[in-house]
């Protein structure tokens, strides 16, 4: 049985598409814009129709952008010659929000699984292999931990190793405020194997 009149039914089921949106955040979502002034929700349409139309990969970086070229790639106090790979544009953010990388970035779009079918020719490697053949120092491999980042740093280390570009793997291992009993084996490992002097 239908609670709600077609629109409302209609706006709740478009936000339960979103990811990690359940039934009742979408629920909350539609009946929070149908409350608000006409003028607000019309720019919010807007925004999204916009960034939907007008955002595209950067044509260095391949991370997502309004212009040719992101804020990062176009800035020239940048260090061009150092490409730190990572996964997605969140990835890039997060590193950004240290305020201690000054390099610039490659973003893949996804890491290799050969269980879900996804291979290097599914992520954007190419693009950093062409980028390459300009002037690079080092490129910095910042994929996740996970299977698939540990699967795709192997494969870009492989790939880069033989043109003779240094490439590094950020560390990983024990986490702030971690306790070690509860971390496991493999992240104990690399965090040992990682250690730096103090």
């Amino acid at each position: 049985m239908d609670y709600y009149s077609n629109q409302i039914s209609r706006l709740i089921e478009e936000f339960s598409r979103l990811p990690g949106i359940g039934a009742k955040s979408a629920q909350r979502l539609a009946f929070h814009i149908i409350n608000l002034p006409k003028d607000q929700v019309e720019n919010f349409a807007k925004a999204l129709v916009d960034a939907r139309n007008n955002v595209k990969y950067c044509e260095q970086c391949c991370t997502l952008t309004d212009r040719e070229l992101c804020p990062i790639c176009s800035n020239k106090d940048r260090d061009q010659k150092t490409i730190m790979v990572v996964e997605t544009p969140r990835d890039l953010a997060a590193y950004e929000k240290t305020g201690k990388y000054n390099g610039v970035y490659h973003v893949l779009h996804g890491a290799i699984s050969p269980m879900l079918g996804i291979g290097p020719s599914d992520i954007r490697l190419k693009e950093l292999i062409e980028r390459l053949q300009g002037d690079v120092n080092e490129v910095i491999i910042a994929t996740n931990s996970s299977l698939e980042g540990e699967t795709t740093a192997m494969y870009i280390s492989k790939l880069i190793k033989p043109v003779g570009i240094k490439v590094s793997r950020i560390a990983s291992g024990v986490p702030v405020g971690g306790d070690l009993e509860y971390i496991d084996e493999v992240t104990l490992l690399r965090a040992l194997e990682g250690r730096t002097e103090l």
